[in-house]
């Protein structure tokens, strides 16, 4: 699918995973909408081709107000790619007591919720669209982990809202198949991103020696290249991707 001339929006996109992917978009040609909290918003360079727009994924007026603001931008809303998230830890029962309650709602809300919110009101935007020649109006490429299919211990909120985004890719993009919008999942491994930026490099080191090949983290310039590379094959849909060096996790 063409990217130049076309609108994109990136979630969480002024770090990370969304700011190398909102920066890859605008090097082909893309107008890149890249969403995210004040906060990241304001510790991120200026990029061109790229607009940062204040926005919490789990706002249903923040999203529509965003996902407008694309869709007006004098080029079509082909693109969204969802890498918004957060992944704090905490085990069932710990020395402080059960699971907080408020902290696995807050994680499935921004994980799980936000990437609905975000797809579902994009695809109504991308559905106004003119079709391409063979139909196709646009893509959502959503973010999970491999913490959806090898959840550590700690990770229990983490894993069932990233699993949940596994299970929410086939159905939407049967749902969306009438609308010419392909719906793919991307589940990273361990990524060196601002999350991993506190940590000593003797713990990076150790992250890096438990992948099989190559052993070494991940770069998030990497997962922005399978992004642009799924939005060029039409045929992919449907589909979860694992970019993770055949990681498997273990339990810790």
């Amino acid at each position: 699918m063409q990217i130049t001339d076309t609108a994109a929006i990136v979630t969480g996109g002024a770090s990370g995973l969304g700011g190398a992917t909102a920066k890859a978009l605008a090097e082909r040609g893309a107008r890149v909408f890249a969403l995210d909290l004040a906060g990241s918003i304001e510790k991120a360079g200026q990029v061109d081709g790229v607009t940062y727009v204040e926005t919490d994924v789990t706002d249903g007026d923040q999203v529509r107000a965003a996902v407008e603001q694309a869709a007006g931008s004098g080029v079509p809303l082909r693109t969204v790619v969802n890498c918004a998230g957060i992944g704090p830890s905490a085990r069932v029962l710990s020395k402080k007591g059960p699971h907080d309650l408020d902290l696995f709602r807050k994680v499935v809300e921004v994980n799980l919720i936000g990437t609905f919110n975000v797809l579902t009101v994009s695809a109504e935007a991308i559905a106004a669209t003119e079709p391409l020649d063979d139909g196709a109006r646009g893509i959502v490429v959503n973010t999970a982990s491999v913490a959806a299919f090898d959840g550590q211990i700690g990770q229990i909120a983490y894993s069932a809202s990233k699993g949940g985004v596994v299970g929410l890719t086939l159905p939407a993009a049967r749902d969306l198949a009438s609308h010419g919008i392909r719906v793919v999942t991307i589940a990273p491994g361990i990524i060196d991103t601002p999350m991993l930026a506190t940590v000593s490099d003797e713990f990076r080191a150790g992250l890096a020696s438990g992948v099989p090949f190559p052993k070494r983290l991940g770069r998030a310039d990497e997962y922005a290249a399978l992004a642009l590379s799924i939005i060029d094959q039409d045929y992919l849909n449907g589909e979860v991707i694992r970019l993770d060096g055949s990681l498997r996790m273990a339990p810790r």
